[in-house]
């Protein structure tokens, strides 16, 4: 049975990733993601059915525009396979904590990030168009999850899990009051989503989450002063740290924090 929805969960994220390449390029321009159909930005040739398979079309034809030869990046395979790749792990993880209903939940969660991440590095931005109808989502989806036949501790998860959204917004807002350059409002607006998974999960998690991404965001810019290719006051986009930590709470904030707990407590 897991290897079967191991498979098909990778499946079905290629093809979420075939999708978020859309996301990615029109959202932040404030274009429809359905019309009009995917086109070669060189010589306008609509994208055949056949050159739109996730993965397999851009390998077959080498990385270029079928009627024009013009190159086609290889972001979008790699998103295809990242997202694919994410989205298996994501069905084992569920299996292996006997957590299965959360599987929806999570591989939104993951399909939201990839999107996000990618938007935010490009244009420094986070959408208010999948952000904001992300809290709504969430909550539906974090419900289905609680309905774990036989497991009432998630349905306290579920109570949990908006007091924990809006703990995380009003850290995020308050940090935003008190240094406007650090951080932009996107970043708060995202907080409060990411804080449900979070707090769904448990309040560690919830504090791992958190050390996590200002620890990762951190040490991402020492690298770049480092390197020479940032200085002290430099900005960088916090959102695909803010999902990275996000994702490290989720996956190892409890084991971890209840290890930090046993070892110095």
């Amino acid at each position: 049975m897991l290897p079967l929805v191991v498979v098909l969960s990778g499946l079905l994220g290629l093809a979420i990733g075939s999708f978020l390449n859309v996301v990615v390029w029109r959202v932040p321009r404030g274009e429809s993601v359905v019309s009009p159909p995917s086109a070669c930005p060189r010589c306008g040739h609509g994208i055949r059915s056949r050159d739109n398979i996730p993965l397999l079309s851009w390998l077959l034809l080498r990385g270029r525009c079928r009627d024009c030869g013009a190159p086609i990046s290889a972001r979008y395979p790699l998103v295809e396979a990242a997202t694919g790749a994410l989205f298996a792990l994501a069905a084992w993880w569920c299996w292996a904590q006997d957590v299965p209903w959360f599987l929806p939940a999570l591989a939104y969660f993951v399909a939201v990030a990839v999107a996000l991440a990618l938007i935010d590095v490009d244009v420094h931005r986070l959408p208010d168009a999948i952000v904001l109808p992300s809290y709504p989502v969430v909550l539906v989806l974090l419900t289905v999850a609680s309905w774990a036949p036989g497991d009432e501790s998630n349905w306290s998860a579920l109570v949990r899990a908006p007091v924990a959204g809006s703990a995380m917004f009003a850290f995020y807002l308050l940090a935003r009051l008190v240094y406007p350059k650090g951080m932009g409002l996107g970043d708060v607006k995202l907080a409060g989503v990411l804080g449900l998974y979070l707090g769904w999960v448990g309040w560690g998690a919830v504090l791992i989450g958190w050390f996590a991404t200002f620890l990762l965001a951190g040490v991402f810019a020492i690298a770049l002063m480092a390197a020479g290719r940032a200085r002290v006051g430099s900005g960088i986009p916090l959102g695909p740290w803010m999902l990275l930590g996000a994702g490290v709470g989720v996956v190892v904030g409890e084991p971890l924090w209840s290890a930090y707990l046993d070892a110095f407590v």
